[in-house]
């Protein structure tokens, strides 16, 4: 099977695979390019609107931190979907994760931590699993049953364990973890002489942005973060590069191909949606080793999150990253000034003023128009409002979903046979 309906390997060998870790192959200049006009766009704003904190190496380490959770989510949906099976339960396993991780870390650590965040986020999946592969409920009904369900499991399970109030928890959180996860810093460059604290400190044009992003991406890193990055590449190597991988992704394209040529569908299917739930418990995970507490509430919609990085990403392992990390960057900002998300109107205004003149380009008048109208806006936004309500700026993560999801709307390629109940025989 593997010989006659594997992908041939892209020219260039590693190189090619790299690159279609990313967007699929062909890309890697594209992507360097856009990377440099996003920093020197944000580099120019800095400077005009003085606001530091918006290529500052502790907003670029809270949106690493914050980015964790949500591209594990992410994650947990890729393997999901890619085998065909819809995760709306992203949240509720999240929610699993973070009671799990509580309850194990308290007792018995971090490590415990890690391993009851995905323990529980697991056995969410698998509920979601034997609910839409063996019994054929739909998939989003089932997700949606999760979600619920799980809010009432954890509150049930704290009333039960933590109602006493020992050791300061209570029907809403547990007890401090027993211990803390370790961080590092990358030597000279992020700790001791710091000397990329010393470049950004300068605030030079654009070499001091880029070295407060590598500050803030290297310095007080985490070992679930240093994980969650490094699942990235290995979810892609997995599923795009094994023969399991082929066979996953073949369930999610076309299951009924798939039983012919002896693929274990719904096997696969299991497997790859409880791979999905202990990934998004890990996200939950990664949550509580930031408050170093399990509380009700916190995962505050980051598996919907999820799932809208990992649309945006085309479900592909690289493109939900840079989702994660959009949606992390926008809530880091809004954590670190409220300034600094008004100077995010002027990128807007000029992105949107770039809008404007492909759709030109493109023959496309009444886009353009409506471009430069909302251009107009946010430069007169910027010019007169000098800070946002909170409200809205406690918003920002979820307004940048909804624009971000509706700009990328029209590039998208979900897996052919996603979200549909497969029955042997009936295809």
């Amino acid at each position: 099977m593997s010989t006659a309906t594997s992908a041939p390997t892209a020219p260039g060998g590693s190189r090619g695979a790299l690159t279609e870790l990313f967007l699929g192959g062909g890309r890697s200049r594209r992507i360097a390019w856009l990377f440099i006009g996003l920093m020197l766009l944000l580099s120019a704003v800095r400077i005009i609107s003085g606001e530091q904190a918006l290529t500052s190496s502790s907003t670029f380490a809270a949106a690493l931190l914050l980015a964790v959770p949500i591209g594990l989510a992410a994650l947990g949906g890729l393997f999901a979907e890619r085998a065909g099976v819809v995760n709306i339960g992203l949240e509720g396993m999240m929610v699993l994760g973070t009671w799990g991780a509580g309850f194990a870390g308290y007792q018995w650590g971090w490590v415990a931590a890690i391993i009851g965040g995905a323990v529980f986020g697991a056995i969410g999946g698998l509920l979601h699993a034997v609910a839409t592969v063996t019994f054929g409920v739909d998939h989003v009904v089932s997700g949606v049953a999760i979600n619920i369900l799980a809010e009432g499991v954890v509150r049930f399970l704290s009333e039960l364990l933590y109602a006493g109030g020992a050791e300061g928890g209570g029907v809403t959180q547990s007890p401090a973890l027993a211990s803390r996860p370790p961080s590092f810093s990358l030597p000279v460059l992020s700790s001791g002489p710091d000397l990329l604290g010393d470049v950004e400190r300068a605030q030079w044009f654009l070499v001091s942005d880029i070295a407060g992003l590598l500050r803030g991406l290297t310095s007080g890193v985490g070992v679930l973060t240093l994980l969650a990055v490094l699942l990235v590449p290995a979810s892609y190597l997995l599923l795009w590069r094994t023969a399991f991988g082929l066979r996953l992704r073949s369930c999610g394209e076309n299951p009924a191909a798939a039983d012919t040529l002896g693929v274990p569908v719904y096997r696969m299917k299991y497997v790859a949606v409880v791979i999905s739930g202990a990934l998004a418990g890990l996200g939950g995970v990664a949550l509580v080793f930031v408050a170093n507490i399990y509380r009700e509430g916190q995962t505050g919609g980051r598996g919907f999150i999820g799932l809208a990085a990992l649309i945006f990403g085309n479900w592909r392992p690289g493109g939900l990253a840079a989702g994660a990390g959009l949606f992390g960057f926008a809530d880091g900002l809004q954590l670190r000034s409220r300034g600094a998300v008004v100077a995010l109107l002027l990128l807007i205004a000029i992105l949107l003023l770039a809008v404007a003149f492909y759709q030109v380009g493109k023959r496309r008048l009444v886009q353009a128009v409506l471009a430069v109208v909302f251009a107009a806006g946010s430069l007169v936004a910027f010019l007169t409002i000098e800070e946002l309500p909170e409200g809205i700026v406690s918003f920002t993560p979820h307004l940048i979903t909804l624009l971000v999801l509706s700009l990328a709307a029209q590039r998208l390629r979900m897996p052919k046979a996603d979200g549909l109940v497969y029955r042997r025989g009936e295809h």
